[in-house]
């Protein structure tokens, strides 16, 4: 659930970025910075941008000035153009989905967050992960080569294997900045992740982050991280952990154009069978299996009708079990859909109709005697849902425009 977008920034440049969806309604926007030198494809823009997706938070990931598929050049971008391009993405962000809630920034990029919160008055909440307290750190992957830049005004230096053209602006940018002062008076919800073992931003940048900082305020250890999230096992958790944290922020899960009870709705997306199913505070995705075209992300139309059947089901038994007193101690139902041809389920008919046949096998746990078992089997027969099924109902349907 990814779309492609574009805006500019305020250079008049045109910047590319990914916004990771939610299935279904959109509880909250998060804006990611990504590490310094990176692109909004890295791991662990995509793995974040994903598990926050689950939760409803819809992610925007998007490539800074001179990266990626973004325009411009790298020699003219630096720290302050990096935090005008998080202030540009959260105006583009303001007329799209909604001002973001949510910063998070990854290496130099969680400094820039920490530097752009006070020009983004919707943000409740920043995290950084693996980010330097001092913006100024990025120049040790620099090393010798900054005197070449200095001494040239612009020079082509390599970082991590690459060749990337760097200006004195850059150096001067990074150079000098009030993070302190910021995470004084920052106002907002801070978590900071960081790898105990991160060889390229040391522990200690996390730590001073920390103490600048005032509550509240978090910090979760990576261990077993590296500084670029390439592995999916510690990526994945620092996800599940921002997911996690940032509930508190973000008030009641229930968006105010949910369906309420009583009320489904269902809306396709580009994919060819996979859809959006939403009923009250609730989200979650249908689809088709793989065999058939499907992406295989959610259950089938089938599979949720045996669901409502068995969910129903299992609801009812266990009604009834507690309010008779039976040691009842929990029930399991299995249930399974075929087309039975007429004759295989004793019927008769022209044309030789088929049957639907939908056959449910419940177990019942408990200290339960043979007259209480044969009561709770007999009133499986009568969930609501079940009835509605046997009652062979009218389905009305009607266009709505708009």
């Amino acid at each position: 659930m990814r779309r492609d977008v574009q805006f500019t920034n305020a250079n008049g440049l045109r910047l590319h970025g990914r916004i990771e969806l939610p299935p279904g309604r959109v509880r909250a926007v998060a804006l990611f910075a990504h590490c310094f030198t990176c692109t909004a494809a890295s791991h662990g823009a995509r793995r974040i941008g994903m598990a926050l997706a689950e939760h409803g938070i819809a992610t925007l990931a998007f490539d800074f000035t001179g990266l990626g598929k973004s325009e411009g050049s790298f020699a003219d971008s630096h720290f302050a153009a990096n935090v005008q391009d998080l202030v540009a993405a959260a105006d583009f962000l303001r007329g799209d989905l909604g001002g973001p809630a949510i910063l998070i920034g990854h290496s130099l990029g969680g400094a820039a967050v920490i530097a752009a919160a006070e020009h983004i008055p919707e943000a409740k909440a920043v995290v950084t992960i693996g980010a330097p307290y001092d913006p100024a750190h990025v120049l040790h992957q620099l090393g010798d080569q900054v005197a070449a830049v200095r001494a040239q005004g612009q020079a082509q230096v390599t970082i991590g294997g690459r060749p990337f053209e760097v200006s004195d602006a850059f150096l001067h940018a990074v150079e000098g900045q009030d993070q302190a002062g910021r995470l004084a008076r920052l106002k907002r919800a801070l978590l900071v992740l960081h790898a105990p073992t991160d060889a390229t931003v040391g522990l200690e940048n996390a730590a001073q982050i920390f103490a600048a900082a005032k509550h509240p305020k978090s910090f979760v250890a990576l261990d077993g991280a590296d500084h670029l999230l390439t592995q999916a096992a510690p990526a994945a958790y620092a996800a599940a952990i921002i997911a996690a944290w940032v509930e508190p922020y973000l008030g009641a899960a229930t968006a105010a154009d949910a369906p309420e009870e009583g009320r489904v709705r269902v809306t396709t997306t580009d994919a060819k069978f996979t859809a959006i199913v939403e009923s009250a505070g609730h989200s979650f995705l249908a689809d088709e299996p793989l065999r058939v075209g499907g992406n295989d992300l959610g259950p089938t139309p089938y599979d949720l009708l045996l669901a409502a059947l068995g969910t129903c089901t299992a609801m009812t038994i266990k009604l009834v079990a507690d309010r008779e007193k039976m040691p009842l101690k929990g029930v399991s139902v299995e249930l399974t859909h075929q087309r039975c041809h007429s004759e295989d389920c004793a019927a008769t008919g022209e044309g030789k109709p088929k049957i639907e046949v939908l056959s449910r096998e419940l177990r019942l746990e408990g200290d339960l005697d043979a007259a209480q078992r044969a009561r709770l089997l007999g009133i499986a027969d009568r969930c609501p849902v079940h009835r509605t099924l046997e009652s062979h109902p009218v389905i009305k349907t009607r266009l709505v425009e708009g």
